[in-house]
């Protein structure tokens, strides 16, 4: 609400009176509301049954209108609310996601390796023993 600790005062014209509104808002925001109440009036002036009620019901309407207005926005910023919690949930379990897919791709990758190790390992050991084999079958050839 406050965002200066000073008072700021703005002349604003809303339904064609000059009126001078004080506030802890800027002088910019001021006439921004009043534009918005002419639009609203304006809005009003468009039904041709609009100049023939009285200034109470006038008033009134224009209070019910803005109320819907409030209503409106405030049931549109909840539905924002909600969209963008979903939104921050689905995030996290997309994170979470990653995290577990991250830790087992780590853990395949760790198994290819120690499969790639020991592949080698049986690799040496084949060929040990192709080796010790030929050399058995020279030897043998040679005792004959």
């Amino acid at each position: 609400m406050a965002s200066n600790a000073n008072k700021t005062s703005a002349e604003v014209i809303i339904d064609g009176k000059v009126y001078t509104l004080a506030g802890y808002e800027s002088a910019d925001y001021i006439q921004r509301i009043a534009t918005y109440l002419n639009g609203k009036i304006s809005e009003f002036q468009k039904n041709e049954g609009y100049s023939r009620l009285t200034t109470d019901y006038k008033n009134i309407l224009m209070q019910i209108n803005i109320a819907d207005d409030y209503f409106r926005l405030q049931k549109q910023y909840q539905e924002l609310q909600d969209a963008e919690s979903a939104k921050v949930t689905e995030l996290y379990n997309f994170k979470s996601e990653k995290v577990a897919t991250d830790m087992k791709l780590a853990a395949s990758e760790k198994t290819v390796k120690e499969l790639r190790e020991a592949n080698d390992e049986l690799s040496k050991k084949i060929i040990r023993l192709e080796t010790e084999i030929k050399t058995r079958a020279e030897d043998a050839r040679n005792n004959r």
